[in-house]
């Protein structure tokens, strides 16, 4: 296995929001973890892994990509027999109204949500949520704008919020009820042991200054922490990508309630130990790709 060549695909800029150097160490901490164990890595931006016409179709692939022309690229390369980690099409179920989509229809645990077009002007939609306000977010892709994931209190905000993302060309919009209770990150590495979580409030994460301002303090309400694992490894594996982070709320009754899965995340807090992981997890699934492989040409 230790002779063949890795490719790897760094994050674009455009999509590492306010996270440029922490998306770049936790790739480069893997990277160095797979070079580590013997094997070798070509590193590619996004820019030159779109413009190289050579990569083969039994290619071993471990990327952080999220443009979208490199994720079809990768799509393509992954219907042909490329081994992806994380999937290409997992990255696509990431974005936000996909990912909405599929945690509903498979009764992960997720706020009430709508999923509308920007071009709406309808303030009705706004009948069904409850105060002190809704949370409006892009629907089709990730947040890369502050306002991509904006708070909003009345029905005129929430329609300037929606015309504000259709002046963008920003086609849909996930509407979403706001949950009081404790706001916990979470980070996990499927096909591993580690799993580790944290109440961002205490680490001044800047990324939740708003949301504490809306929500108040933490309370620290308890709450199963296996439940919460649990909760977070079914939501990815629905998603299907299996290095992942996201957001949970725990409510006053100490229910769980992901509201935010991503693929791949920066792991700053624990990044160390995720890149033991993550290259864990790499050499798992290439060697099993291989097995498969020898298996089916003897």
């Amino acid at each position: 296995m230790k002779n063949i060549k890795i490719l790897g695909v760094r994050r674009g800029r455009t999509f590492s929001p306010n996270h440029i150097g922490n998306d770049e160490a936790i790739f480069l901490l893997s990277v160095e973890a797979l070079k580590k164990e013997g094997y070798d890595v070509h590193i590619y931006t996004e820019e030159e892994f779109l413009q190289d016409e050579t990569i083969a179709a039994d290619t071993y692939i471990v990327s952080m990509a999220r443009e979208k022309a490199v994720v079809k690229k990768l799509q393509d390369l992954e219907e042909k027999g490329a081994c992806v980690v994380n999937s290409a099409f997992g990255v696509e179920h990431c974005f936000r109204t996909n990912m909405t989509n599929l945690l509903l229809e498979n009764k992960i645990p997720y706020p009430k949500s709508i999923i509308v077009s920007t071009d709406c002007r309808d303030e009705r939609l706004f009948n069904e949520f409850p105060q002190p306000g809704v949370w409006i977010k892009r629907g089709d892709f990730h947040a890369i704008h502050k306002e991509d994931v904006t708070f909003v209190s009345s029905r005129e905000e929430g329609l300037e919020i929606l015309r504000e993302y259709a002046l963008r060309g920003i086609p849909d919009a996930v509407i979403s009820k706001h949950l009081a209770g404790d706001l916990v990150k979470f980070y996990g590495v499927r096909g591993t042991d580690f799993f580790f979580w944290f109440y961002p409030y205490e680490h001044n994460h800047h990324k939740y200054a708003h949301y504490e301002q809306i929500n108040s303090k933490l309370v620290y309400n308890p709450f199963d922490e296996n439940k919460l694992k649990q909760i977070a490894l079914d939501a990815a594996a629905v998603l299907n990508v299996h290095i992942f982070g996201g957001d949970a709320i725990i409510d006053p009754q100490g229910n769980i309630i992901v509201i935010d899965l991503n693929d791949w995340p920066s792991f700053a807090p624990c990044r160390e130990q995720a890149a033991s992981a993550i290259a864990q997890l790499l050499t798992n699934i290439f060697q099993k790709q291989l097995d498969g492989i020898i298996a089916s040409e003897k």
